[in-house]
C-alpha cells in the first residue's frame, strides 16, 4: 500500500482539528472573556532508507540521507490569555480585569476561575456571575445600597443615598504561572491543573494581577481576520491533502491495470 494514502489522511484529520479549533474562536467572538485557542502540530516518524554520512565507496559520505515522513499529528491545542479589548457598559456591577488576574468563583463547592466580570446580584443580594456563581469572598449587597463603587485596587464599597459606605469588601484577583496549563470548563470557567501551577492570590494592582475597571467588560481577545486568514489555508491544505489521495489512488489503478 502507498505511504502517500496514509500520510495524507494525517493531514486531512490535522486540519480538520484547525478548521475545529478556529470555528470554536470564531464562535466565541463576543463571549464576555473568552480566550482564543491555536492548534499546533508535529511531524510523524520517519522511515530511513539510507542515513546522512554513511560511507560510500571510494571513502567518500553520503552528504544527505533518504528518509521518508509519514505525516503530521495534533499534539497540543493551545490557549492565548492575551489582553481583550474593553468595552464600556456603564454597569455598576460590570468589572474588567486589566492584567493577568483572575476572578475566583464558587461553582457547587468547587473553586473555579474566571475572567468574565459581569456580575449580578441574586435573590439574597449576592454578588454573582451571569449563571449565579457565587464571586468570593462572598459579599451580599445591602438592600439600602444606592450606589456601588469599585477601585481600581479591588475595594468595593456599597453607599448609602449620602454617600456613606454601608459596607465593603476587598476583591482579589488570582494569577497562574502558566495559565495556558488551565483546563477549560466551558461557561468561561477555568479549573486548576497540575500544569496550571497553584493560584497566587493577589491584591488588585499588586505585581502582574492587573487592575480592576468598573463599568467595562474585556470582550474576547479573538482576532476575527486572522482566523477567517486561518480558515482558506486550512481547507485548501484539506483539499491538497485529498488530492494527495486522489493521485495515490490513481497511481494504484495504473499498476493494477498494468497486468490486464
Amino acid at each position: 500500500m502507498m505511504r502517500s494514502l496514509w500520510t495524507a489522511t494525517t493531514g486531512m484529520v490535522a486540519m480538520q482539528m484547525q478548521i475545529d479549533t478556529m470555528s470554536h474562536n470564531l464562535a466565541n467572538v463576543n463571549t464576555i472573556g473568552f480566550k482564543k485557542s491555536r492548534a499546533e502540530f508535529e511531524d510523524l516518524m520517519y522511515q530511513t532508507q539510507a542515513v546522512a554520512g554513511t560511507e560510500i565507496a571510494g571513502g567518500d559520505r553520503l552528504p544527505t540521507g533518504l528518509q521518508v515522513g509519514l505525516g503530521v499529528r495534533p499534539t497540543t491545542v493551545h490557549k492565548f490569555f492575551t489582553q481583550g479589548d474593553l468595552q464600556n457598559t456603564g454597569n455598576q456591577l460590570d468589572i474588567a480585569i486589566e492584567g493577568d488576574g483572575f476572578f475566583r468563583l464558587d461553582v457547587n463547592g468547587r473553586e473555579l476561575y474566571s475572567r468574565a466580570g459581569s456580575f449580578k446580584l441574586n435573590q439574597d443580594g449576592t454578588i454573582v456571575s451571569a449563571n449565579g456563581y457565587v464571586l468570593q469572598p462572598e459579599f451580599a449587597v445591602p438592600q439600602e445600597t444606592k450606589n456601588i463603587t469599585i477601585t481600581e485596587g479591588g475595594h468595593l464599597a456599597c453607599l448609602d443615598a449620602d454617600g456613606e459606605e454601608l459596607a465593603g469588601v476587598d476583591i482579589p484577583l488570582y494569577t497562574f504561572i502558566n495559565p495556558a496549563g488551565l483546563s477549560a470548563e466551558g461557561r468561561n470557567l477555568y479549573s486548576t491543573t497540575e500544569a496550571s501551577g497553584d493560584p497566587e492570590e493577589l491584591n488588585p494592582g499588586d505585581q502582574n494581577a492587573g487592575i480592576l475597571v468598573q463599568g467595562f467588560l474585556e470582550m474576547s481577545n479573538v482576532e476575527l481576520v486572522d482566523e477567517m486568514v486561518g480558515l482558506i489555508v486550512g481547507q485548501r491544505a484539506y483539499e491538497a491533502n485529498s488530492k494527495a489521495i486522489t493521485t495515490a489512488d490513481g497511481m494504484l489503478q495504473t499498476a493494477v491495470n498494468v497486468k490486464r
